[in-house]
């Protein structure tokens, strides 16, 4: 038996469970002093007209999101398997720097209401920490040319194109993730799907490396994030205490970056070169895509409304797809457990791609997406009804 400190160890399932719990846990509890402080310090959210809350809101519910994540970490650190995530990888203590930081901008904008380009400047800084660390995209797989018997190609990425789209990807989902958070519960909700997906595809990856210790960083981090807004969605589930401000919808957005950019490193395109493989050789941009399908749809559609308008992207308006759900009749909860439904059909079938068979897959969404889909016009379909009758 290999008992060199770099032989796989297998899927630490217990030790990333407790983790996660951890995380959980720690943001819970933090999340009442954290209110305390909010209110103490004046970072409150006072109703305005696009917004959907009618009394003052106490925010900066990201740094007890981020204590979660600390604590979590530390705990992480400790433990015989998954202390191996920081000896061989830099993107762990990557994911807390730079995690540390977009806290701190987004906490000063709870508080102060920062300008978008100084908020802008904060996300590219954070991505730019992680590309420093060696976080960044190095290959990804195209569906074109390719040679007999294999279908597309790897594309091999430059130093200065990878660090571009690490940097663009990474800023684009925090945006979306901060885009998102316009209800009691919803961006803690989808950051809890979406976090979940993705420790579940990093999971695969790990295993399809056999365990290989250097897949073990994109995996801790999916799991401290989904424990954290675990953690933290009691407290913010309508009637919401505390949001979680800027501070947390940016952190979401920017673990998540770091877990599926983290991951794609961990890849192993060689391995699946035939038509067969296509699935898992698109993966991780499957994931990507599918995990934040529904905050950056409403990010593109928030984009393209207001510059078609004259008016800058960040001009912030009343046309989110929650506010859409809320005008056809849907109640605040229902609102909130109805995008919940969509994120969780289009992020668990993606992930499902990969593991299971294509076409039961496809089946299995398809009847999630018609349900979806139904649930979501009811109402409407109400209506129209007593008006004919």
């Amino acid at each position: 038996m290999d008992n060199a400190p770099w032989a796989p160890a297998g899927l630490p399932a217990r030790e990333y469970l407790l983790v996660l719990l951890t995380a959980a846990a720690v943001t819970f509890l933090l999340t009442g002093l954290v209110r305390l402080l909010a209110i103490r310090v004046g970072a409150v959210a006072y109703p305005r007209v696009r917004d959907v809350h009618v009394t003052p809101m106490p925010r900066m519910g990201g740094i007890a999101m981020y204590g979660g994540v600390l604590v979590a970490m530390f705990v992480a650190a400790n433990l015989p398997v998954l202390s191996r995530s920081f000896d061989y990888s830099n993107d762990t203590v990557a994911a807390i720097v730079a995690g540390g930081l977009i806290v701190l901008v987004g906490a000063l904008d709870d508080r102060f209401e920062l300008d978008s380009l100084t908020k802008l400047a904060g996300q590219v800084t954070a991505a730019g920490i992680l590309v420093l660390s060696g976080v960044q995209w190095y290959m990804f797989w195209a569906p074109w040319g390719g040679t007999e018997g294999h279908t597309g190609q790897l594309m091999l990425l430059g130093s200065n194109q990878g660090q571009l789209l690490t940097v663009l990807l990474t800023v684009a989902m925090i945006n979306a993730m901060n885009f998102v958070d316009g209800l009691d519960g919803l961006a803690s909700g989808i950051g809890l799907v979406s976090a979940t997906a993705t420790f579940v595809f990093c999971l695969s990856v790990l295993n399809r490396q056999n365990g290989d210790v250097t897949a073990y960083p994109p995996a801790l981090i999916a799991a401290t994030i989904a424990g954290a807004c675990l953690g933290f969605l009691p407290h913010n589930f309508q009637p919401a205490k505390i949001f979680m401000g800027d501070s947390g919808s940016m952190l979401i957005g920017l673990m998540l970056a770091t877990a599926t950019t983290s991951a794609s490193g961990r890849m192993d395109y060689s391995s699946a070169p035939s038509a067969t493989d296509t699935i898992a050789l698109l993966s991780p941009l499957l994931v990507v895509a599918a995990v934040l399908f529904v905050p950056l749809l409403d990010l593109v559609l928030a984009v393209v409304r207001r510059t078609t308008a004259g008016k800058s992207p960040f001009h912030a308006d009343k046309m989110h797809l929650h506010h859409r759900l809320l005008e056809i009749g849907h109640s605040q909860r229902r609102a909130v457990l109805l995008i919940y439904l969509w994120a969780a059909v289009i992020a668990f079938g993606a992930v499902s791609l990969t593991l299971f068979n294509a076409v039961v897959v496809a089946w299995v969404v398809g009847l999630g997406v018609l349900l979806a889909a139904i649930i979501s016009v009811i109402p409407r379909m109400r209506a129209r009804a007593d008006r004919e009758s």
